[in-house]
């Protein structure tokens, strides 16, 4: 929930829900939900995922129809169907589980339905977890420029969008105001401590394996991930945030796949192409108006590898339940 739009700019608005709102940032919001007399504090929160999109940090004026849904709902069906043996902070995706947690909500729930996850409290470790199978994006551009990943070396002779010799652990510094910085691992321990930095390397790895060979069977490369992690009461180290998404993974059809190029992703890759063909545009807001078949186009690619990867359409999707839901404050 990081970054800012100038006052007025599309998703600026701040929170409609009647809850303490937390933070309002680019494409979500996130409240404070209330606890029960006598269990004090508050110790859960809801994160609301609008339709709005951003592409250079910047917010969009036109929703992307279902992005918010299909992002709540694929990070929801990863931790029941694949990583339930991982601590996480997900409670809940049901709206009538939603609404005992928080009887506030049961009045407006057209505006949050599908698109809210009520989690555990957690304060986030200030490193995200970045984890590569294949060359591409930020690394392809830094191994392009000097051989490196984060200014340590990695093996002569690799092409864009090719398979790395082994998946590799790239953390990265969670930015203000700016893109995130990839670091080398040992500033990563230098800021979190190395024992806590080696746990996420190896958590972060193990789940990107699963992610793998998931997405496989599904005929899609995940081309690599992020992921991030907070301390829960008592200090729990447990995954946060959206998991496997393609808001924070690369996911390339399999058919398409050509090693040594750009690849055809299964994300907002139809905004991003349309807006690196504008002339003019400085990437920096106010941002251009966008044709609906671009907005078409960008939902139906959330769509797809969603049915690609659960096997169902996310209007039969039926939401899995997780751990017992508290009861919202009388």
């Amino acid at each position: 929930m990081r970054g800012s739009q100038p006052e007025g700019a599309p998703g600026a608005e701040g929170g409609t829900l009647p809850l303490p709102l937390v933070a309002s940032g680019k494409v979500r919001e996130l409240y404070e939900v209330p606890d029960a007399a006598g269990e004090g504090g508050h110790q859960h929160l809801l994160i609301v995922a609008s339709d709005r999109v951003s592409a250079f940090d910047v917010v969009m004026a036109e929703p992307v129809p279902e992005k918010g849904r299909i992002l709540t709902q694929i990070t929801a069906w990863w931790l029941s169907a694949h990583l339930g043996d991982v601590p996480h902070h997900l409670v809940s995706v049901r709206a009538d589980e939603i609404v005992r947690a928080a009887p506030e909500l049961a009045g407006c729930r057209t505006a949050w339905e599908g698109r809210a996850t009520l989690v555990r409290r957690a304060d986030p470790i200030a490193v995200e977890c970045v984890v590569r199978g294949y060359l591409a994006g930020s690394a392809w551009a830094e191994y392009r420029r000097s051989g490196t990943l984060a200014g340590e070396p990695l093996p002569r002779g690799l092409v864009e969008s090719g398979l790395l010799p082994r998946p590799l652990f790239s953390p990265a510094t969670k930015a203000r105001g700016g893109h995130d910085r990839n670091i080398p691992f040992r500033e990563a321990r230098g800021l979190i401590g190395s024992g806590l930095a080696d746990e996420l390397r190896e958590r972060s790895q193990a789940i990107y394996d699963i992610g793998r060979e998931a997405a496989a069977e599904a005929g899609i490369i995940l081309a690599d991930t992020k992921f991030e992690f907070g301390l829960a009461e008592g200090g729990e180290v447990i995954l946060i945030d959206e998991v496997l998404t393609p808001d924070s993974s690369r996911f390339w059809p399999r058919e398409l796949y050509r090693e040594g190029r750009g690849q055809p992703s299964l994300d907002k890759q139809p905004l991003r192409d349309f807006l690196e063909g504008l002339g003019g545009w400085e990437k920096r807001y106010p941002p251009p108006r966008l044709p609906p078949e671009v907005v078409s186009a960008t939902s139906e690619r959330y769509r797809e590898l969603f049915e690609r990867l659960t096997g169902v359409s996310i209007d039969d999707f039926e939401p899995p339940s997780f751990s017992p839901v508290p009861s919202g404050a009388s």
